[in-house]
């Protein structure tokens, strides 16, 4: 795909009173979206696995919604692609697993398999080799339903439940979303129970070769020592575990389910995510919980407080839900724009976070980490044994720049909190600390290549910035180490990588924020590399877009079929952190802003520009929209308004 490269012609004249009534707008319309409690929480969308996802479970349980399941259907049906399949984001490639789901699904609503859209779905699976080729948790959700054989399954034996801490593979060596979606998981596996599946549909026409007659569901793709090494004792396990003593089988599945409800979270569900509370709401059932035993209750109200269900003709499923998340930035957003409304709106919105700060639960994170003291927050409602650095590091910089003073207690908390859980690289993951096991990305049932969280450029850079706008200086130890891994993370073409947000727009965003409160120097050559980086991004129209292919290491970085105000706004964000508000590429970014945005006062983007998984899974927030242009603008007209020395942001983010 060619890209429009930016031309550097003169830039336009930014009217003040046009910029003035964007912002007004924009404004007005975050603040008309602001609960009554003082938070926000917009819609998180992911793509096609989890609503199809949802209604299969339905079918697994036999508890069959069938207007609910018509209208996720009518959801579905709109985002298949030209190619005849569902990607994994907006106007994406192909996606087997995806695409396996979505059809199993719209089967399983009614949808009749002589139909165009199932037949080009059908067509495009078996094209590309056919259902055997999806990925691990797709092959389960098709052993749950008796599709394949368990032999298309990596063993994953319950017993790992019981293993010692020293072991190669140990659950605190996976990621928080690994491990609550495995422990149930592996109940699941040593059970082997079969769906209800009352309809008793099946999927058998998407396999170019019957699964009972596949020979070799584990010929790894990974060629590596480790990959060849796991197979081998994949193939040894496949053999032993048959023979594993009743007895120890049944204390491990006591074990898993004890940590299960350890963490179980009430009506949050647990690790507040829709596949770990899917696998939960399976595992009670197929252990024989009665239906009105109170954990499965539960269990099944956290999987449906994730239906959005404001259309009467269409509702799907959300991931997980992003209330934290979202009030941080829309709190940053309003004190960007200032004024006594807003300011007041943020300071509501500040008093509902302070109150979900995690201090009294001592997480999973505490494993590596043990005399570290909780203060963080969650991106959830409630997930306390699972506090986000990240979202921890942007409510502490909101706190502080709105009243330092007034809400001191949290911060300084939130900061131990932050400190203690630097990895030794310098570096900061989203969870843990030193979740570094990358061995453990080649065993079989890691195929999706997400088995971790290692640090990343752009939760460090978060992390950096908050210390920075602390008034840490460039001497402190934490300080010190983590803008050592941000230079060193940089790319070769001055780019950083952005593990969570589409992609290295966000992370360039993301870290030139950072190093800017750090205090160096804009004429450095990191911060030129980028902002040439940046500017040889900028598309025709004046705006930045970047799609979910830059993921792929063969794929170019920066570049989309699209401009996104979301992305722009980064962009535009971070040159401004670079000292170039004034840049004629600035000024273009901010008039493309003006002109695309709608009567309601926000932005309309389609683009999935933030991430779950890269490769595998990637989210829509439908705040962002809301948050990041409004932010941009306010930023740009106060810059404008301070001399030139002065013209750079002083905050971390």
């Amino acid at each position: 795909m060619e890209r429009p490269r930016f031309v550097p012609v003169e830039a336009p004249a930014v009217a003040p009173k046009a910029l003035d009534r964007a912002i007004d707008a924009a404004r007005d319309a975050l603040l008309a979206r602001q609960r009554a409690d003082g938070h926000w929480a917009f819609e998180l969308e992911a793509d096609a696995t989890i609503p199809s996802e949802y209604i299969l479970l339905g079918h697994y349980l036999g508890e069959i919604d069938e207007a609910e399941h018509r209208r996720i259907a009518k959801y579905l049906r709109a985002r298949q692609g030209e190619h005849g399949g569902w990607p994994l984001f907006h106007d994406g490639a192909f996606d087997m697993s995806a695409t396996v789901k979505a059809y199993f699904a719209l089967k399983a609503v009614g949808d009749a398999v002589e139909a165009p859209h199932m037949a080009r779905a059908r067509a495009a699976i078996l094209a590309r080799g056919g259902a055997a080729r999806c990925n691990v948790f797709t092959r389960i959700l098709l052993a749950l339903f008796g599709e394949v054989p368990w032999d298309a399954v990596p063993v994953m034996p319950v017993e790992i439940m019981m293993l010692p801490k020293w072991f190669p593979f140990h659950l605190d060596k996976v990621s928080y979303w690994s491990r609550t979606v495995i422990v149930p998981l592996l109940v699941l596996m040593a059970l082997r129970p079969r769906a209800r599946n009352p309809k008793r549909v099946t999927v058998a026409e998407l396999f170019t070769t019957p699964p009972k007659e596949v020979k070799d569901w584990l010929a790894p793709v990974d060629q590596s020592v480790w990959g060849i090494l796991f197979e081998r004792l994949d193939r040894v396990l496949r053999v032993l575990e048959p023979r594993f003593p009743k007895a120890s089988r049944q204390r491990a599945i006591d074990a898993a389910v004890a940590w299960v409800e350890e963490r179980l979270n009430g009506e949050d569900g647990l690790g507040a995510i829709y596949p770990a509370m899917a696998n939960t709401v399976m595992m009670y059932d197929c252990l024989g919980y009665a239906p009105d035993h109170p954990n499965l209750v539960m269990a099944k109200a956290a999987v449906r407080k994730l239906l959005v269900l404001d259309d009467p003709e269409r509702c799907y499923c959300q991931p997980c839900l992003s209330p934290v998340w979202d009030t941080a930035l829309a709190s940053h957003a309003l004190l960007e724009t200032g004024g006594r409304e807003a300011t007041e709106a943020a300071r509501r919105g500040l008093d509902w976070l302070v109150e979900r700060q995690v201090l009294d639960v001592v997480g999973d994170w505490a494993a590596q980490r043990p005399e570290v003291r909780p203060g963080g927050w969650a991106f959830q409602y409630a997930n306390p044994h699972y506090p986000d650095l990240d979202d921890t590091a942007v409510v502490v910089m909101a706190l502080d720049r709105c009243d330092r003073e007034r809400y001191r207690p949290a911060i300084e908390r939130a900061t131990e909190w932050i400190v203690g859980l630097q990895s030794r690289n310098g570096g900061w993951a989203a969870f843990d600390a030193d979740n570094t096991h990358y061995y453990l990305n080649h065993i079989p049932f890691a195929d999706h290549g997400a088995l971790l969280d290692p640090p990343t450029a752009d939760v460090s850079a978060r992390c950096v910035g908050m210390l920075a706008q602390l008034g840490y200086d460039r001497t402190h130890p934490a300080l010190a180490a983590g803008l050592a891994y941000l230079l060193k993370e940089q790319e070769a073409d001055g780019s950083w990588f952005g593990r969570w947000g589409t992609n290295y727009i966000y992370g360039t965003w993301s870290t030139l924020c950072a190093v800017n409160a750090a205090g160096l120097d804009p004429a450095s050559p990191e911060i030129r590399r980028a902002v040439d980086w940046l500017l040889s991004h900028q598309r025709a129209d004046g705006g930045w877009g970047e799609d979910g292919a830059s993921y792929w290491s063969d794929q170019p970085r920066g570049e989309g079929k699209v401009s996104t105000a979301s992305q722009t706004a980064w962009a535009l964000l971070a040159l401004m952190a670079a000292g170039a508000v004034r840049h004629p590429a600035t000024a273009r970014g901010i008039a493309y802003l003006l002109a695309t945005q709608q009567s309601h006062g926000l932005w309309d983007e389609e683009s999935y520009t933030a991430v779950g998984f890269p490769r595998v899974f990637y989210l829509r927030y439908h705040g962002y929209r809301a948050f990041f242009p409004l932010w941009a603008l306010a930023r740009y007209r106060s810059l404008l308004r301070r001399d030139d020395r002065q013209a750079r942001p002083s905050y971390g983010l």
